[in-house]
Order: structure tokens, then sequence, then C-alpha cells
């Protein structure tokens, strides 16, 4: 007789993660999350895209589970195409912290993330933006970037790099908002307190699951919180050295099947 597969939720970021370089999820990960979640298994995405860039991808994988979006802010129903909650950023609160990081280091590049489940992102002068498919709105009037609730501020520096505008904003502003290094060239501003771990036991808990049974892929520092409040977290080969440090086991690259490799296993061990 088969044991019970040993997790009830397989929490799984996107990009670096269940998505290949090209956004596509390869025929053997497909197959084993089915065989996983025909276990018993719950899988949910867990992504730090906010929905207008996350639900094409979901719609194509066929998803109709919860999504926790926009590094933990939404909890999104693909199903029904229904937002369910959402956590915006204070926008004075979040201007002063770009006002005080400014005063820190100079001019900052700016994007920012509209709340809602059509919510544009919005990209100001030199915020370079990464090629693909997702929509955006370029703005000349810094004052538009605050007319509308936000989930969160992308920043950009022409002279640091990501890590090191990660932690001098960190140093900075740290006690007004939370900063995280979420991908080549994201840089993000989040309510303080937000975090993929925060958005992930609302919606475990809206699926009768818990941390002890929850088992967590990820590639990039924003995870770090998630693999922290998850059971067992599992870093890609391609992930950052800062995830790795504090994963439970490294898989394959996301290019290799590294989360059907790990599910496989975890199916042969039953």
């Amino acid at each position: 007789m088969e044991r019970p597969f040993p997790y009830k939720l397989i929490a799984t970021d996107l990009d670096g993660t269940l998505l290949r370089s090209d956004e596509s999820v390869s025929q053997r990960t497909r197959d084993a999350v089915a065989a996983a979640t025909a276990a018993g298994a719950a899988h949910i995405v867990v992504t730090g895209r906010a929905v207008p860039w996350t639900r094409h991808i979901l719609d194509d994988l066929g998803y109709e589970g919860l999504a926790v979006c926009g590094q933990g802010a939404q909890v999104y129903h693909a199903g029904e195409h229904r937002l369910l909650t959402s956590v915006t950023l204070d926008r004075q609160l979040a201007g002063l912290a770009l006002s005080k990081v400014e005063a820190e280091i100079g001019p900052l590049a700016l994007a920012a993330s509209r709340d809602g489940i059509d919510g544009e992102v919005l990209v100001g002068p030199g915020y370079q933006v990464q090629e693909g498919p997702l929509p955006v709105r370029f703005f000349e009037d810094p004052a538009e970037l605050w007319s509308a609730p936000l989930n969160k501020v992308y920043l950009q520096h022409p002279e640091y790099d990501d890590d090191a505008l990660a932690a001098i904003t960190r140093q900075v502003v740290g006690s007004l908002v939370d900063v995280v290094m979420a991908g080549a060239g994201v840089v993000e501003l989040l309510p303080l307190g937000l975090s993929k771990a925060t958005g992930l036991s609302l919606a475990a808990r809206r699926l009768g699951c818990k941390a002890a049974d929850t088992i967590a892929f990820g590639d990039m520092p924003n995870d770090i919180p998630m693999f922290g409040w998850a059971e067992h977290g599992v870093a890609m080969a391609n992930a950052h050295d800062e995830l790795k440090a504090v994963a439970h086991e490294i898989t394959a690259s996301n290019e290799d099947d590294g989360i059907a490799v790990v599910l496989e296993e975890l199916l042969q061990g039953r």
C-alpha cells in the first residue's frame, strides 16, 4: 500500500524556478506536479509578479487554484479570475523612503505596480525593462507614479548593482518599508512586514494546510521568508547564493527540471 505524499502543499516560485527562460514549463515538470497533486498534495504558485503579469502564465498552465502574487500582497483565485485579498503600499511612506535613499546615493530610476487585477505597471525615465510580453506604461510626470494605489515600487540605480542597491536601501529605509531583490534589475519597496511568507500563510490557511505540511521551491532572495516559513525549502541550482545558504536542499536548475527531480524522488519514496 502506497504511503501518502509527504507534503500537503507544494509552493513554487515562477521565474527561475517553475518557468524556464522562455516562460514555458516542461512536460516533465508538468507531469511531476500533476502526479504529486494526484497523490494528495496541493500546488500553489507564489510569485513576485503582480496578478496582471501572472494571469496569462496560469491560464496557459490550466492552473485553477490559488496563487500568491506581488511578493505576498495578493491572493488570487486563478480558476475564478478573482482577487481575494490585496495589500497596498503607503504611498506617502514610500515617497519618504525614496527621498531618503536618493539623498544617500543620488537619483533613482523608478517603476511601480498599481493595485488590482488589471493594475498597470508604470515605468519612469531611465528604468530598464526586461524584454518580454509583459505590458507596461511609460510616464514622464513623477506625480503620475503616486496617482493611484500601488502594491510595490521598483528601483534601479545607474551605478549600483542589484545586491548593493538592495543592501543600501535596506540600511537607509528598512524601518519604513521592506526591501527585496527579486531578480535581475528588480529591487522592490514593499509594505513593511509583507513577504511571500505572509501571503503564502494566508493562502495555505484557506487550503487547510500548515507550514509543517509545505515544501517550497525558489531561486531568489525574495524567497528567503517563504523558506523560513515552509517545512522544507529547495533552492534551484541557478539560485542566488543568499537563498542557497538557507535552503534545506539544492536541486537542478529551472532549465533542467529541478522541481521534477525532487517531486519524482518523493513520489518514488512512498
